[in-house]
């Protein structure tokens, strides 16, 4: 007890003190959201931002309301991949979200710089608090589903979003190298901490076909992301291919004509989780 934080939500401990007070946030009064989907990953450079926007993307393809909160403050990638250069406005009452040429609504950080280059050198505690009020303060208006993209690792940000924003489930993107059961037992770790669904594991530059002979080639190493979801047991598996055409369409911000079809069984899974009814739990 000497070292106690009164933090009990992430305390193992079975002491008289502990308190079951929900951290869980509520939205702006404008927002009413269906579902919230977590895209996490226990390292960095996995592809966490193409998998969130390949997602949404493919949500929006199915006439739903889609919102991404692009929670990765200090490496925004999001609005680059939708071609996204406009800056968010707001009134008295909140931020009001941008919207890519589907009708996607989407927050990030860049949306609120003056040049997209500028950098955020912000410590851990200011990060964590403006992707909180990513979730508190932007008029979402209402949303069928939100994607969190999340940053990598399992420090404030993470945290912050587990505690304070009520998740229908998380998907969590791996890549095939020797580090990647450590990276999936971290995330997946986490979110068993925090009692939320592991809904999906997505492999990113799963291999490449070969556009001549049709052949596929593991250039990164095997695949172990069937083993891993039957290990896990995690619902569902897809696999990204390295494919220039995909990367391509990224890079001129025109991610919303890509092909989502890898994604099919995940996307399955996130349609039937469920849905939020309370916000303070």
């Amino acid at each position: 007890m000497a070292d106690c934080t009164h933090d009990c939500s992430t305390c193992s401990s079975n002491c008289g003190t502990r308190s079951q007070t929900s951290l869980i946030k509520a939205p702006h009064k404008g927002t009413k959201v269906g579902r919230v989907i977590a895209v996490a990953s226990g390292k960095g450079g996995v592809g966490k931002s193409l998998v969130t926007s390949l997602l949404a993307v493919r949500a929006r393809a199915q006439g739903l309301r889609v919102g991404i909160l692009d929670a990765d403050i200090t490496g925004p990638s999001v609005p680059k991949a939708f071609g996204v250069t406009a800056r968010a406005t707001g009134s008295d009452d909140g931020i009001f979200p941008v919207e890519t040429g589907s009708g996607i609504k989407l927050i990030s950080m860049n949306a609120l710089l003056d040049r997209e280059d500028d950098p955020v050198v912000w410590r851990g505690s200011l990060i964590a608090g403006a992707t909180l009020q990513f979730w508190t303060d932007v008029i979402w208006d209402e949303l069928d589903i939100l994607f969190i993209d999340m940053p990598p690792g399992t420090g404030d940000v993470p945290l912050t979003v587990f505690q304070s924003i009520p998740l229908s489930g998380i998907v969590i993107v791996t890549t095939p190298h020797d580090l990647v059961e450590m990276i999936v037992k971290k995330a997946i770790g986490m979110a068993e901490m925090m009692h939320i669904p592991v809904l999906g594991l997505v492999e990113n530059m799963s291999y490449f076909a070969c556009p001549g002979c049709g052949k596929t080639y593991e250039i990164f190493g095997k695949s172990r992301v069937d083993d891993l979801r039957e290990a896990y047991h995690v619902p569902a598996a897809a696999r990204i291919p390295v494919d220039p055409t995909l990367s391509q369409l990224v890079g001129e911000g025109r991610i919303e004509e890509a092909d989502t079809d890898c994604l099919a069984k995940v996307y399955a899974e996130i349609a039937h989780s469920r849905e939020i009814k309370n916000y303070l739990g």
